[in-house]
């Protein structure tokens, strides 16, 4: 809610009542709680960790317990029926990693055991574990007069932490699909179900039946249901702000959407909140917990990294995700490291998505840790001298540093990497090294007469890079085709020194063999 004066940051509180009774800042999400207790029943919300799921789960908690007084001077105070209160069952897979079935059903067990004591339920407690829950739902509503909340939070973290060991995934996926498979048939007794996390597993691998489970993640009028707003930061965090760069702010934590381009684009919570605190930029969501399994899937398949920024799918790939195999597009769109740029439908009910990265810490963040898997060791060395060649616009140091950079390439990595079995590898390394720096990199960068293959914006100047293949000896035709289709044209007009690039690489040689420049002068 909007405030004059500073409050606490609620840096990784979740509980709401901690939040609204402890003198914090708070975004006010209620309206799209009222929303969905109005539209149906049983719902599923996929965002990327750290996002705020947690306290979105707790919020609701509060609500069906009816604890009003929390909710004073918030949107649903006047809206929702105070005395109505219903028993809740929340179930969290969120604290440690599960390794086996055996560990997965004490997780679960205990946490049913919590419930039945919290509740005041005291019966004999069924053998099977879906039938504990199925019998804790029901006594539940018979105790208190009122249907069952079931609430559960990062429902699908026990297969995530397991992805890539396939038998143990599939494991713990049947021991999960066993505890929500209850929710079908135990509709009588409940008033209201959701459940978050960060992947969108089918539901015919872990839902069993529950046809009716609707799926808002990427529904219009929940796309900040999660995350803050500009509007939010303005207002709500408008103490936090004075001596930082709203601009870079926006520019480094901004651009998240589960829409197309005319959606709310979203802040990440925790990137925010961290640099308020430390007031000073960073990679803080990316640094808190990057799964290593994506950093393995990607290497695993080669993936070419300039095509990151402009990747195209269509819906269903976007939602292909289970253990026995994980679209790239949905990989990396579930767990946030791309975003929906742009949805197409060029037919009616056939939807085409563009995804690319929705900030400056996610592009260069993830190219920092995808360097190594093209072969780039220290990288972080080899930043600083780039960064020392474009700050002095030293194009001849720039040759010399890139040529090193590929000499450096470990002749095995070309043997035992799928990447390596096509041109673009040159191109990865060449895009992920400069996106790695956290400069303005854009890549096929479109003009009128086509699209040049990578541009640079940096400390006042402009450098235009377009890269092609020969067998041994350079050729010229890279520079050459940079003149001939003016794609520094469109630049002219911003009055900065613009460096024609073209870069042709040795098939044979594995290296840079032409580096022409032409500069042409500001304007």
């Amino acid at each position: 809610m909007p405030t004059d004066h500073q409050l606490k940051l609620p840096i990784g509180v979740q509980t709401f009542a901690d939040i609204r009774e402890g003198d914090y800042y708070y975004v006010d999400k209620t309206a799209h709680l009222h929303r969905l207790n109005e539209e149906g029943k049983y719902f599923f919300l996929s965002r990327p960790r750290r996002f705020g799921k947690s306290l979105l789960l707790d919020t609701l908690r509060c609500l069906f317990e009816g604890r009003k007084a929390l909710f004073e001077g918030l949107y649903i105070h006047d809206k929702w029926d105070w005395k109505t209160q219903h028993p809740v069952i929340r179930l969290s897979f969120a604290d440690g990693v599960m390794a086996s079935r055996e560990e997965l059903d004490i997780h679960i067990r205990y946490q049913l055991t919590q419930h039945r004591e919290r509740l005041g339920i005291e019966s004999e407690r069924p053998e099977l574990i879906a039938n504990d829950f199925s019998d804790l739902i029901r006594r539940a509503h018979q105790k208190f007069g009122q249907r069952t909340v079931v609430l559960i939070d990062e429902y699908d973290k026990p297969i995530l932490d397991n992805i890539l060991a396939h038998e143990r995934a599939r494991e713990l996926r049947e021991g999960l699909k066993n505890l929500y498979s209850v929710l079908k048939d135990a509709d009588p007794h409940l008033r209201f179900v959701l459940l978050t996390g960060v992947s969108k597993f089918s539901k015919v691998s872990l839902f069993s039946g529950l046809n009716n489970l609707n799926d808002i993640t990427l529904d219009a009028p929940y796309v900040s249901i999660c995350g803050y707003t500009d509007e939010d930061v303005d207002s709500v965090f408008a103490p936090e702000l004075p001596g930082l760069d709203r601009a870079q702010i926006k520019r480094w934590y901004n651009g998240y959407r589960w829409g197309g381009q005319d959606v709310t684009a979203v802040y990440n919570p925790f990137d925010v909140l961290l640099l308020f605190q430390k007031r000073q930029f960073g990679p803080y969501w990316f640094e808190s917990a990057t799964p290593t399994f994506l950093v393995e899937i990607l290497r695993q398949r080669g993936v070419f990294t300039p095509s990151l920024d402009q990747l195209e799918t269509e819906a269903e790939l976007l939602g292909r995700f289970d253990v026995d195999y994980i679209a790239t597009e949905a990989l990396l769109f579930q767990t946030g490291y791309l975003t929906i740029k742009q949805v197409e439908e060029p037919m009616l009910g056939y939807r085409l998505y563009t995804l690319g990265f929705p900030n400056q810490e996610v592009e260069t963040s993830l190219n920092q840790a995808l360097l190594p898997m093209l072969g780039v060791e220290n990288a972080a060395r080899e930043r600083k001298t780039l960064f020392t060649r474009l700050r002095d616009h030293d194009l001849a140091g720039l040759e010399v540093h890139l040529k090193a950079l590929y000499a450096g390439l470990p002749h095995d990595w070309y043997r035992n990497n799928p990447i390596a079995q096509y041109e673009g590898h040159y191109a990865s390394v060449f895009y992920s090294h400069f996106a790695a720096l956290g400069i303005n990199v854009t890549v096929e960068d479109a003009s009128h007469f086509g699209k040049v293959d990578m541009t640079v914006d940096f400390a006042g100047h402009l450098y235009v890079f377009e890269f092609k293949v020969v067998e041994q000896l350079p050729e010229g035709s890279a520079l050459a085709q940079i003149k001939a289709k003016g794609y520094a044209d469109k630049y002219r007009a911003q009055g900065k020194p613009i460096h024609l690039v073209g870069v042709e690489f040795s098939r044979e040689q594995r290296q840079i063999v032409g580096f022409d420049v032409e500069t042409l002068p500001a304007c």
